[in-house]
């Protein structure tokens, strides 16, 4: 691997950052976040290290569900600025040396948006076959998405006495797209914000979008997705797709493209293996997570997974079995108001963890050092907890905690305007903020700093051969990512006490020894390949097999 594939390939050695515009920082005073205000806290970002933003929806909407139900997919919702304010912010995160990509929710619109609108006005609409309508529901169903709150995933519309899809909510109708016109519509979004520089799209619930319920025909769904990728690349070369398929490995292999078939998403979130990482946090056991990354299949050398401790969404469980989660559920989220759907936690890591900053350390080391590509969720670099007021699924989506000032930091509207209203427990902005962190060398802001700015200067993990090496101790995760350039080696103890391990390196040079990436220390192999490391209690070591002919700095 030449250092110049890094940049051809930036995704692989990318850390992605999610954050949602109108909760990140208000500059007009009006208690929602905007463009502007994002431009200005985009040092931050770069101090952090992040290379690439993910941005939550900011297009037009109701707001019926955050953003994701949209009323024009190519314009800016005026509440978080205009389309010159995004410009600008755009032109700053170059400068900063920060990609762009943003959610694309090409599953379904708003109720509300003009297809729509025209569409249920009569069967004759040009609209019409915009969406997937019946004139009755078929037999056999899917099980709906938010248990609880919906009832069906077909919804009756008396004006035209027909039932309309709807995945998820039923203010958000599908599109249909095997419909050309509506696959027209979605390559002139790509193409509308690719000419205004984003770096790729998140693609919102794809086993959604592709693989509808029975009795709805979209022809061969995943030729859907190469099209946008083959379409995607023509444009942009270097454009990504990261794909939210939360399905077993078999299954989204498929949506990553086979090694002898064409490629589709270019990242994938690991749902499986984060969901065993909670198992074993619970268990003080790695088992559960090595199992799973043992189970990795091989990717095309372009694709990668995105790794994560939780999204925006609810912390699902459902790849557990019933018993596993609920030892998770038992653990993290011991009241009913804490578990959301029967699958997931509404609740942020640090208070799952009681605010042991080893627990949660340990947590975000994992994150940066585990093969692929680290995405961090906003608010996670200082440890912020959620508000349990917001009900559903947004605890986790209060505003970004700034300061100890009113609001905390992020807007200086009343309380009353604002946009969500922060945490007012022991996780509220006068406990946790940024600017408290900001100089505190043994803050959590500083440790993400740090594996951030390791993890871009060791390109092994992004690109490397993952092996994982046995040591003999249950509660030891200790693994090698093998590449051109070295190999990195990360050693973590989920367990409440100290232990000092033996590694089995194998076949080393003579003059081989570990370069601790953490800390000033070097830890020697002998003669066998072997090395001693002590790890303390929920202890996390990072280590460079270097040696003489090494040339890189350490």
């Amino acid at each position: 691997m030449k250092i110049t594939d890094r940049s051809d390939l930036w995704w692989k050695t990318a850390v992605v950052y999610c954050l949602d515009v109108e909760k990140y920082l208000d500059w007009n005073d009006d208690g929602i976040g905007d463009f502007e205000g994002l431009a200005h806290r985009l040092d931050h970002l770069a101090e952090l290290g992040v290379s690439c933003l993910w941005l939550m929806p900011f297009q037009p909407s109701p707001r019926r569900d955050d953003g994701y139900d949209i009323t024009d997919f190519q314009a800016i919702d005026p509440r978080v600025g205009s389309l010159g304010d995004f410009v600008e912010f755009m032109r700053t995160a170059k400068d900063r040396g920060m990609r762009v990509i943003i959610d694309f929710v090409m599953n379904h619109t708003s109720d509300r948006h003009p297809w729509f609108l025209d569409a249920r006005r009569s069967r004759d609409s040009r609209f019409r076959d915009f969406y997937v309508w019946r004139d009755e529901p078929p037999k056999q169903q899917p099980e709906v998405v938010f248990p609880g709150e919906e009832t069906s995933v077909w919804e009756y519309d008396e004006r035209t006495d027909q039932y309309y899809l709807h995945s998820f909510y039923r203010h958000q109708p599908d599109l249909n797209i095997a419909n050309p016109a509506v696959r027209d519509e979605i390559a002139k979004t790509i193409g509308f914000w690719l000419e205004l520089g984003v770096s790729g799209f998140r693609v919102d619930a794809v086993p959604f979008l592709i693989e509808p319920p029975a009795g709805v025909d979209v022809g061969d769904p995943h030729e859907f997705l190469r099209d946008i990728r083959r379409f995607l690349q023509r444009r942009s070369s270097d454009a990504i797709l990261l794909g939210e398929v939360n399905l077993d490995y078999a299954g989204q292999l498929d949506f990553f493209g086979h090694l002898d078939a064409p490629a589709e998403l270019t990242l994938q979130f690991d749902f499986p293996a984060m969901q065993r990482m909670y198992l074993s946090f619970v268990r003080e056991d790695a088992t559960p997570l090595a199992e799973m990354l043992a189970a990795r299949p091989e990717l095309r050398i372009e694709a990668q997974w995105a790794n994560f401790v939780r999204n925006h969404d609810e912390l699902t469980l459902d790849k557990l079995n019933d018993e596993e989660r609920e030892e998770v559920f038992d653990a993290f989220a011991p009241e009913e108001s804490q578990r959301i759907y029967g699958r997931g936690i509404a609740r942020r890591l640090p208070p799952m963890l009681g605010g042991d900053p080893r627990r949660i350390e340990l947590a975000y080391s994992l994150l940066f050092s585990l093969p692929g590509t680290p995405v961090l969720f906003y608010g996670e670099e200082i440890g912020m907890g959620e508000n349990p007021d917001l009900g559903g699924r947004m605890p986790v989506r209060s505003p970004m905690q700034w300061s100890t000032e009113a609001n905390g930091g992020f807007s200086r509207a009343p309380a009353r305007k604002l946009v969500a209203k922060p945490p007012t427990d022991g996780y509220a902005p006068e406990h946790v903020n940024v600017e408290s962190q900001m100089h505190d060398p043994e803050s959590l802001l500083a440790k993400i700093r740090l594996f951030a700015h390791r993890y871009r200067s060791s390109p092994e993990i992004g690109w490397g051969r993952l092996e994982l090496l046995d040591t003999g101790e249950p509660s030891i995760l200790a693994h090698r990512i093998v590449a051109d350039v070295g190999s990195f080696i990360a050693v973590h103890n989920f367990a409440s006490t100290p232990v000092t391990v033996r590694l089995p390196l194998g076949d080393v040079s003579e003059e081989a020894r570990l370069s601790d990436l953490l800390a000033d220390t070097v830890v020697p192999i002998d003669d066998k390949g072997r090395a001693d490391v002590e790890v303390g209690a929920y202890g996390y070591r990072w280590f460079r097999t270097v040696d003489s002919r090494d040339r890189r700095l350490t």
